[in-house]
């Protein structure tokens, strides 16, 4: 088939390589003038890795990521561990496929490179969606410039803003939803104390901040969410003062402290969080959402670009069982409305446990709850390849 994707994020990129890889016709169409990914740290667990071993990437993760040792909770103001569960060997031996962390823009880079192996001039550059009209015989996407570009399915992966789910879909609202979150990266050897190599979760009364390893353990991500009314864009690149930074979080662990300390005053990215409910309807007769476009996450639970990555998987696999391509879209979303949704709200209740104002309270939810047993049993476990559609 001749498939139209909008966006060149990992989402679209994930989808067009995998369509690609069983024999289709894929153009990819971007808005911005160069390929380029905002942010920085990203959690590949075993769910999202098995899609990308399927294209080829595996070796290439492997030197760039880092693999860690466990999944550590701890008290905001004492450090003191709350719980922890076995990521590394033990993930892998559970799930079949290990579990990394990485630069996004270096998952990004591996995904184009791997489409334009595929398909040298795959993907368009300066092409802003605007629309689009299908009929019984195809697809037409709509540009802001008035070029058009033809196909027999369109994927919408054009992210939060997404032009195509607004023609498919009723408008989403957007919701402040009270919290802003603050990213840092600062190279290993400028920091007094190294945390351990393991994905670190801080929490307390409202907020809570996340340190991980990049890069091969050669840079550290930092990412701590704070309860703000102080509501700005929506952007990875908004730069604000290091000093409102290091006074929100007055008052915590040492170790948190220590890295705020040693981060560039100038390279200071802030992030205010909007919800966004999810929908249930990702599609018309030929044309599909994918990705940030269909169930737009929180951050709470690191799989926002993990079920993108299942998305493009799993709508190949319907393709190629279905008779037609209006079944194939029903088949597809059909398998992963429910399982997107579910981590949209786990995502959303995450905040509500990492924010808890009462440390008691923390522990008592920790008592009863193993985290690492329940993301294992249905999280990590789902791998987009296998997993039956019905």
């Amino acid at each position: 088939m001749r498939i139209l994707v909008a966006g060149a994020g990992i989402g679209g990129l994930t989808a067009a390589a995998s369509l690609m890889k069983a024999g289709h016709h894929v153009r990819v169409f971007e808005q911005a003038p160069q390929l380029a990914e905002v942010g920085a740290g990203i959690q590949m667990s075993a769910n999202a890795m098995h899609g990308l071993n399927h294209l080829g990437l595996g070796p290439a993760i492997a030197e760039m990521g880092v693999r860690p040792k466990a999944y550590v909770f701890k008290l905001f103001d004492t450090g003191e561990e709350i719980q922890r569960f076995a990521l590394s060997d033990e993930h892998e031996r559970l799930h079949g496929a290990p579990y990394y962390q990485m630069h996004r823009a270096d998952l990004h880079e591996l995904l184009a490179a791997k489409v334009r192996e595929l398909g040298p001039d795959a993907i368009a550059l300066n092409h802003r969606v605007s629309g689009f009209r299908e009929d019984d015989d195809g697809v037409e996407l709509q540009f802001a410039d008035g070029s058009l570009a033809r196909g027999d399915l369109l994927i919408g992966a054009d992210g939060l803003k997404s032009v195509v789910r607004h023609k498919i879909a009723r408008p989403v609202p957007a919701t402040y939803t009270g919290d802003a979150a603050w990213r840092i990266t600062i190279p290993v050897e400028q920091l007094a104390v190294a945390p351990e190599q393991a994905m670190s979760v801080w929490m307390g009364p409202g907020g809570h901040a996340v340190a991980y390893y990049l890069r091969g353990g050669t840079l550290l991500n930092f990412v701590g969410l704070i309860e703000t009314a102080d509501a700005s864009e929506e952007s990875w690149t908004a730069r604000f003062p290091w000093s409102t930074f290091k006074g929100h979080f007055t008052g915590w662990h040492d170790d948190v402290q220590s890295i705020i300390d040693r981060a560039d005053r100038d390279e200071c990215y802030r992030w205010s969080l909007f919800s966004r409910p999810p929908i249930r309807n990702w599609s018309t007769k030929r044309a599909a959402l994918l990705g940030d476009s269909a169930h737009p996450t929180l951050p709470y639970l690191a799989q926002g670009a993990a079920m993108a990555i299942e998305d493009g998987i799993v709508l190949t696999r319907a393709l190629a069982m279905a008779p037609s391509i209006s079944e194939a879209l029903q088949l597809y979303q059909r398998n992963r409305i429910e399982r997107t949704s579910r981590i949209v709200e786990q995502s959303t209740a995450n905040r509500a446990l990492f924010h808890m104002r009462d440390t008691a309270e923390i522990r008592a939810h920790f008592a009863k709850r193993d985290e690492g047993a329940e993301r294992n049993t249905w999280l990590y476990s789902y791998n987009p390849l296998t997993t039956p559609l019905v």
